[in-house]
């Protein structure tokens, strides 16, 4: 009768292993190790049928192998069971939930709760928490203090903190975000902050404002030298609300449009001749250019049977003229390097550099100069100097019913 394994209805024999001396085979079982089938682990070798978690029996290889305190191999599972820290927060998932008690003895780690109040501080030198002394290795500073790790919770929640989320509150100790917006944080329509601060405490909008630190909203309150302060108020600016437009300093309060009272930024603000600032629509309204062509569409719009703004003539009427040959060509006054443009013929202002005929705008695209020393567009150029005759129309631009 065969009383060994059978396969495919062979009958083999159970192996039988040499023994080794002892301390020179493997852990497992004792015997010889040779090098085809050896596995090593805790500086020994052990058979690769051996190398199994001790507990339950699970093959191992160089990856999940853990090597324990008792001379055994587990797997990782296994070893965190016996091994590992043990206490709430410590499950390390649904792999090492259990109900079978272990007896560790002296190996396993023993949890100790420590009161961090047993060694008290002098008055004002402990944690602000507990009042305990606050040794290097748990310290966390906040608000120029040392406090305990453990203490280092928010005040109303008990919420674990750090250094991102903690916020200092006003009565000396800390409190997470939600709490201090809650507690401190501005109140009424707009300032709820989405739901984390929906709150059902039954705090009454008095005592809500008796713990909110004091705000002042007149920005005039504090008058600055003159010249210093907001240029709109003429209060003091401190930094934490300056905003900077024309060399000066605003308070964001009042760094609005001029006319329309629109809230401006770096982006949107126009610094206008006026010493104000304005915002895109109202600075193009009051200083753009004027007439056909430069409305900007909402500006068109009149209803009244007289316009309301009155357009002031751009060109100069007073003030000297420039010498002869040096100024505009076209009106003699002296021209700017703002407001210039370069023909030919010399140096024009802006709004004289225009068609001499048809008093067409023109830019350097579309400028010919002409052998009178006067500028044109190409159609008036070329009816007044290009070649005449059958062929030479230039195109339906020449055409006139002059």
């Amino acid at each position: 009768m065969c009383r060994g394994v059978r396969t495919n209805g062979a009958c083999l024999e159970p192996r039988v292993i040499a023994k080794a001396p002892p301390g020179e085979g493997c852990p497992r079982c004792g015997g010889f190790v040779y090098a085809a089938e050896q596995m090593l682990a805790r500086g020994r070798a052990w058979h690769k049928e051996c190398f199994k978690c001790g507990d339950c029996l699970k093959r191992l290889d160089s990856t999940n192998c853990c090597e324990g305190p008792d001379k055994n191999i587990y797997c990782k599972v296994c070893y965190a069971k016996k091994f590992g820290p043990k206490g709430y927060g410590y499950g390390k998932g649904a792999g090492v939930l259990q109900s079978d008690p272990y007896a560790n003895g002296d190996q396993a780690p023993k949890t100790t709760v420590i009161d961090t109040a047993a060694i008290q501080a002098p008055p004002g030198k402990g944690c602000p928490r507990c009042g305990g002394v606050v040794y290097a290795a748990e310290q966390v500073l906040a608000k120029g203090r040392e406090w305990h790790r453990k203490c280092f919770k928010c005040r109303d929640c008990t919420k674990t903190l750090d250094s991102i989320i903690a916020c200092d509150g006003p009565d000396s100790d800390v409190y997470c975000k939600t709490c201090y917006g809650k507690k401190w944080g501005p109140h009424g329509y707009g300032f709820a902050c989405g739901s984390g601060f929906l709150q059902t405490d039954g705090l009454t909008e008095d005592e809500i404002s008796q713990n909110r630190p004091y705000y002042n909203p007149d920005t005039t309150s504090i008058k600055a030298p003159k010249g210093q302060g907001c240029p709109r108020c003429g209060g003091m600016v401190f930094a934490a609300e300056q905003q900077l437009a024309k060399g000066t300093m605003w308070h964001k309060k009042c760094f609005n449009c001029a006319e329309c009272h629109r809230p401006l930024d770096s982006m949107l603000a126009c610094d206008g001749p006026d010493k104000e600032i304005h915002c895109r629509s109202c600075y193009a309204k009051l200083f753009g250019p004027r007439g056909f062509g430069y409305g900007h569409a909402p500006t068109l719009v009149s209803t009244d049977s007289e316009p309301t703004v009155t357009y002031t003539e751009q060109l100069p009427f007073t003030g000297p003229k420039a010498a002869k040959g040096k100024g505009c060509p076209r009106c003699g006054f002296p021209v700017y390097a703002a407001e210039q443009m370069n023909s030919k013929n010399g140096t024009w202002h802006r709004r004289c550099f225009t068609c001499a005929e048809c008093h067409k705008s023109l830019d350097s695209t579309n400028l010919n100069d002409g052998p009178n020393g006067e500028i044109y567009c190409r159609s008036c150029y070329g009816r007044n100097f290009g070649p005449k005759g059958v062929g030479f129309g230039m195109g339906a631009g020449t055409l006139t019913m002059a």
